[in-house]
């Protein structure tokens, strides 16, 4: 006979939650940065700073906040969310810093951190010649 939290729905129920959590828990890892998102990220940031210089030094009310969530939700889409897409959505909203060149600035500088994380250490460096280790037991001194 079953009992409790072993057997029925409560079973399918607990594990149908563990899934749940593990697919959000996948979902809030940054993706492998591939070619592609970096060239997407890049272009996308690039084509936001572009369009935000166009729309003039002070920005339209609508449209230019618009664009800085937009931007911000594919940035987050192709290189997965970093801390660093907060302040510069905060920055945007800030006249004439709309100018410069902040998506681009951000997506490079994320995807480098992202880059730095992932890199493969270094081998071992292997010493020249033939090398004796000898383990000593200091605890006698």
């Amino acid at each position: 006979m079953c009992a409790g939290l072993f057997c029925g729905p409560a079973l399918f129920a607990r594990t149908e939650l563990i899934r749940y959590s593990l697919t959000m828990a996948n979902r809030l890892l940054p993706p492998v940065l591939t070619r592609r998102r970096i060239w997407l990220a890049c272009a996308v940031a690039v084509a936001a700073d572009v369009i935000q210089l166009s729309l003039g030094p002070f920005g339209w009310v609508g449209p230019d906040e618009v664009l800085d969530i937009v931007v911000m939700l594919l940035l987050t889409a192709l290189i997965g969310f970093h801390p660093l897409f907060l302040p510069t959505f905060v920055a945007e909203f800030i006249p004439m810093v709309d100018a410069l060149p902040t998506w681009t600035a951000c997506a490079i500088l994320v995807i480098g951190l992202r880059r730095k994380k992932t890199a493969a250490p270094p081998p071992p460096v292997q010493p020249a010649g033939d090398v004796i280790d000898v383990g000593a037991d200091v605890s006698r001194f």
